[in-house]
């Protein structure tokens, strides 16, 4: 089965989404031939943009994957349902990995793990707090820079596999159609 075929039988169909009373206002937007399309070019990206856009904090990866798709031209259900790879599994190690990622790139990594949370000592509310924002700025610039990093650096990741998982597939298809195409000349000759 082609690549095409596997993902319009994974993902729904847009006059099926289209019909429904909640969708049907978007539709003069959303439904347009670019948002659609399966060809190799807008799966991949759109597969980058759901890669890049899964590490964003929380209910926003869906938005973040819609809006970016919708101005890229990509197919649309293929970059929303890329975000999935993350979930309350992976969530922690990919946060973990961006914040690690973060620190390479700002050349100041650390071994060993996160610094701990600070805890109430009995100091003052105000010390308490400063400990805290210490804390976070430690962790903030690293995951600052690391989250968009990793997610670029999975989307661009992502679109090469794609592209050329894709091309592979291909590749193997038409040397299976030659092959089929030979044995049917030998036997008519």
């Amino acid at each position: 089965m082609s690549p095409r075929r596997h993902l319009h039988r994974l993902l729904p169909d847009r006059h099926a989404l289209f019909a429904n009373r909640w969708l049907r206002p978007l539709a003069p937007w959303l439904d347009r031939p670019a948002y659609w399309a399966f060809n190799r070019r807008k799966v991949a990206l759109a597969v980058a943009v759901g890669l890049f856009s899964g590490l964003m904090p929380g209910p926003t990866q869906m938005l973040t994957a819609a809006i970016l798709a919708l101005l890229i031209r990509v197919n649309l259900p293929v970059a929303v349902f890329t975000t999935l790879y993350t979930n309350p599994f992976t969530y922690l190690p990919l946060y973990f990995l961006a914040f690690r990622y973060g620190e390479f790139i700002l050349g100041h990594g650390h071994a060993g793990t996160m610094a701990a949370q600070p805890e109430w000592n009995g100091q003052g509310l105000w010390a308490w707090g400063a400990e805290w924002g210490h804390w976070l700025g430690q962790l903030g610039l690293p995951l600052l820079i690391g989250v968009p990093a990793l997610g670029l650096s999975l989307g661009v990741i992502g679109y090469f596999v794609v592209r050329g998982a894709w091309r592979l597939y291909l590749l193997h298809a038409w040397k299976k159609r030659k092959q089929q195409r030979g044995t049917d000349r030998t036997r008519n000759q």
